[in-house]
Formats: C-alpha cells, structure tokens, sequence
C-alpha cells in the first residue's frame, strides 16, 4: 500500500514518525463519455482563454478569484511560506469521548503507520493509552493545501485517523424539518418500537453494494455479446400515509418474513387467533346444548305425542257434545294420562 501523507504524531513532547494510507476504497464502476453517433471518446481538454490553444498540466498554476472577478496568482513557494506548525505534523489538541463527536463532520478515513522501527514503542504506547482510557485524540494536521481537522482512534491495534469538517462547515438544519404540527400516538409509538426490535442489529460486513453487483453483471454480459434482460423491480411505494399503523403493522410482518421468523410468527398468531375462537365456540355451543341434553332420550316419543295430538280435536269436539258431567270426567282423565286415551279411541264408536 503506498503512503499518501508523510509526517509526526506530537503528542505532547513524544514525536511519532507515521505514514498515512487510505482506509477505503471506491469500488464504482466508472464510465467514458462517448459520441452516441459513432462512439467516439469525449476528451475535456484544458485551453487557455487567451491563447485559445490547449495546456500542459506542468503550465497550470493557481490564484484566487476576488469579488471583481481579478485573479490573484499563489505560486508554490507562497504556499510553502505559510507558517502553519501543522504542515507536516499532526498536532493532538485534546482527549475526548467519541460520543462528543458530531457524525455529521466524518469524513475520509486513514490509516496511520509507523514511519520508522524507532515509532514502534511511542505508537504502541499511544495506541494502549487510547484504548484504556476509551478516549479518542482530537489532532491537527495539513493534507492537500490546508490545515485540516481529525479524530485518532485504534482500530484492530492500529491507529485510524477519520477526517473531521470544522464545526463551522456543518450547516444548520434550519426549515429541514416539518413545518406542520403532527401529534403521535402511544400506539404508533409501540409498534414504531416493535419494529425497531423486530430489525433488530445488523453485521455491517454482511451488506453489499447490490447496485454494483447488477452493474457488473450488465457490463459481463454486454462484453460476451448476450443481451441482458432486466427484471422488473419492485415498484416504490407512494408517499401518501393513509394508515400509519396499518403501515407499521405490515412493516413489523414483513421484517419477520426477511429474518425468516414468517413461519413461527405466522404459527403463534393462528395458534393464539384458534384458541381464541376454540373457547369462544366452546361456550356458545354448551349454551345451545344445555336444554337439548335432557331432551335426548324422549326423541323417541314425538310420534306418539303426534298422535295424541291429532287426536285431540275428535275428544274435544265429543266432550263438547257429552253432558257437563261427562266433561268433567274427561277432564278428569286427561289428568291421569291412560285413560283420556282409550276415551279418546271409544268415543268416535259411541258417535256411531
């Protein structure tokens, strides 16, 4: 790996030689311009305006434009006058919490190398106070023409150094957030936490640039000649909320379903929904049953009540024409059940 910054840690009268190298890498694939009508490669060339004709790279200096639009040229030695102590230092300011730190002025990541045998110690040592402390350094340092801002810390026994924009770079977030007055609800706010959990944490090295994964493929296969075919994506869904918690509830299932909990959470919900509907049918049907229970075994006895029943009109119409005191004996039979019977089958015979 090849170093791209050369200086010292000071920390306080200790001086650490150190190299810098870059702790990231961009993996995108880049792309020419080219002329659709016959492919050819589209060059920006560097031209003078005065001499309308093209400049060497070695030619090309720098200055500063003023509000009149005069330019100021600043040649190299100017640069190397300037007296900044961190030109090729990297001046640790302070020990400080990483909470302090805003993550909104992170910026590129280093890694920090001993520039010599002789750094060893003095960057172990330094390595091992950060560790024990759980602090983190704050440093100053010149890379790429100014002075710039930083954070050390140790990562795997090695010192990292994560670029920091200056706390006046960081804009305010002034008229960001929405202007209308919104109320949230407990019940919003639970499921919002359900769902929190249900995602639960994450592997960070288990992500991938699914993006350029596609791309590559769609370079591979224009290279081989195949033409590819591209699969319909998933269609975004529209911003308008019409049932937040319907939402959040369909958000909380389908997480389940990427973390494969569908099958247990999808099991437990019809197991909680049957139980609930077993004791609920339990009891409706006990209630419809009690009366009948008694009621079973004389089942067999309707056809005979049917009978009696129908014979009940010819008694009644003979008890009708019978003398009162026949009627009081009939009413006197029907209580005792036998007899009102065999009235009831002698009766039509006396008619005759």
């Amino acid at each position: 790996m090849r170093s791209i910054w050369n200086g010292n840690i000071s920390f306080g009268l200790v001086s650490i030689p150190i190299k810098m190298y870059p702790a990231t890498e961009d993996h995108s694939i880049s792309f020419r311009q080219i002329h659709t009508r016959d492919s050819g490669r589209i060059r920006y060339r560097k031209v003078c305006e005065l001499e309308d004709e093209p400049v060497e790279t070695s030619e090309i200096g720098r200055a500063y434009e003023d509000a009149d639009g005069a330019l100021i040229p600043i040649t190299d030695e100017d640069m190397a006058a300037l007296a900044l102590p961190t030109t090729h230092t990297l001046e640790i300011e302070a020990f400080v919490s990483a909470s302090e730190i805003d993550p909104l002025q992170m910026g590129d990541a280093y890694y920090l190398g001993t520039g010599g045998a002789a750094a060893a110690k003095p960057y172990t040592l330094l390595c091992e106070a950060l560790k024990r402390s759980q602090k983190v350094a704050i440093a100053k340092y010149a890379h790429r023409g100014r002075e710039r801002l930083g954070v050390l810390r140790v990562v795997d026994d090695t010192l990292a150094l994560h670029r920091l924009v200056w706390p006046d770079e960081v804009r305010e977030s002034t008229g960001v957030a929405p202007k209308e007055k919104v109320t949230v609800k407990p019940a919003e706010l639970d499921l919002a936490d359900t769902l929190m959990e249900t995602l639960g944490e994450v592997d960070l090295g288990d992500l991938r640039d699914e993006y350029h994964e596609a791309l590559e493929e769609l370079v591979a296969a224009k290279m081989s000649g195949a033409v590819p075919v591209a699969e319909p994506g998933e269609q975004p869904a529209g911003a308008q909320v019409v049932d937040l918690v319907a939402a959040l509830q369909e958000s909380v299932r389908s997480a389940r379903r990427a973390r494969g909990e569908e099958e247990a959470g999808e099991e437990g919900a019809e197991r909680e929904k049957a139980t609930v509907t077993h004791l609920r049918g339990r009891k409706k049907a006990a209630a419809k049953q009690a009366p009948e229970k008694p009621e079973k075994p004389e089942k067999a006895e309707k056809p005979e009540k049917k009978a009696a029943a129908k014979k009940a009109p010819a008694k009644k119409a003979a008890a009708a024409k019978k003398p009162p005191a026949g009627g009081k004996k009939t009413a006197g039979a029907r209580k005792s059940g036998t007899k009102s019977a065999e009235e009831a089958a002698q009766e039509p015979t006396e008619k005759t």
